[in-house]
């Protein structure tokens, strides 16, 4: 009995049905022969005769009817089954779990949720910020945001936006009672709001001009675990707070804010989306890297400068 399998099954409902050996291996692609020798086989292996066979007609004996009875709704659920599980990869679908630091879900992630969600509405999207560096597969995540320095060598990593960089703020009110730095280690004389990371560290601030690395530990009297908080103490007027360009773009248009050291604060390799390597990752996932590699094109092809020449414009169609 234990040598039984679907095949076997799937043959023995097909001639059942159709009660004909020709039209049962043209169902099940084989040849007649080998439908019949299987058919022998599993009467032999069950211990019980399941079809009468003339030289005319096949009819099924009282067992045979019986195992039709019994596995033929079964077989059709284990179909059905199958065939859903095809459509995961025809229509995106499912949950989708994806772990990074809030800056690159705030800045780079968040303007891609609605579009893609609108392009596959029957996704569902989960999106966790957490600043700390964690095992994506063991925590249950189907993909993670890392920046370069903190990527495992095992993983699939695609970009998910261009360069970003720092930028050291500070309200214009402060910086007209207390001056502008015009070197890092000025910040010293400063008052600073620092950063509280999840696993308790308070970073340095880390300065880069012509090979040259400065590193300043801030002094100041807040701490601040997350960024919205030192961004309005920054506007308040607090002291000098070091956060991500794309957190203060308006701030910055508007004089709200004001930015020193830009020459020590190069930009780096923006964030990327890194998931396990496998061979056929889940639908909704591999939806989403399809759709950030597009959404990257449409990003490039904007801020490629136009092209003045009519004359080019024209050998370019």
């Amino acid at each position: 009995m234990s040598d039984l399998d679907l095949r076997d099954l799937a043959a023995f409902l097909a001639v059942a049905r159709t009660r004909n050996f020709r039209r049962a291996a043209v169902e099940t692609h084989v040849s007649v022969s080998s439908l019949s020798q299987r058919l022998r086989d599993m009467e032999e292996r069950l211990g019980v005769r399941l079809l009468h066979r003339t030289t005319r007609s096949v009819a099924l004996t009282e067992a045979g009817e019986l195992l039709q009875r019994k596995i033929a709704p079964a077989m059709g659920d284990v179909h059905a089954a199958l065939q859903q599980v095809r459509d995961f990869g025809d229509v995106p679908s499912g949950r989708l779990r994806i772990n990074g630091p809030a800056p690159a879900i705030d800045i780079v992630v968040a303007p891609m949720v609605t579009p893609f969600l609108q392009q596959y509405p029957q996704v569902e999207l989960e999106i966790v910020a957490e600043t700390s560096l964690i095992d994506i597969v063991a925590k249950g995540f189907d993909a993670g945001i890392r920046y370069g320095e903190d990527l495992a060598q095992d993983m699939i990593a695609v970009s998910l936006g261009p360069p970003q960089r720092f930028v050291m703020v500070a309200s214009s009110q402060y910086i007209a009672q207390h001056g502008r730095p015009i070197a890092p280690q000025q910040l010293l004389q400063h008052c600073c709001i620092r950063t509280r990371f999840d696993n308790g560290s308070i970073p340095e601030w880390e300065f880069e001009k012509d090979g040259q690395v400065v590193r300043i530990p801030p002094r100041g009297p807040l701490l601040a675990s997350y960024s919205r908080l030192g961004l309005e103490a920054a506007r308040d007027g607090l002291g000098f707070y070091a956060v991500f360009e794309g957190y203060v773009r308006d701030d910055l248009a508007t004089g709200r804010l004001v930015s020193v050291l830009e020459d020590w604060l190069p930009p780096f390799p923006g964030p990327f989306l890194y998931y396990p390597s496998r061979r056929q990752p889940p639908p909704a996932l591999a939806a989403f890297v399809n759709f950030v590699a597009e959404w990257r094109k449409r990003e490039r092809r904007a801020a490629a400068p136009e092209n003045p020449s009519g004359s080019e414009r024209q050998g370019n169609r």
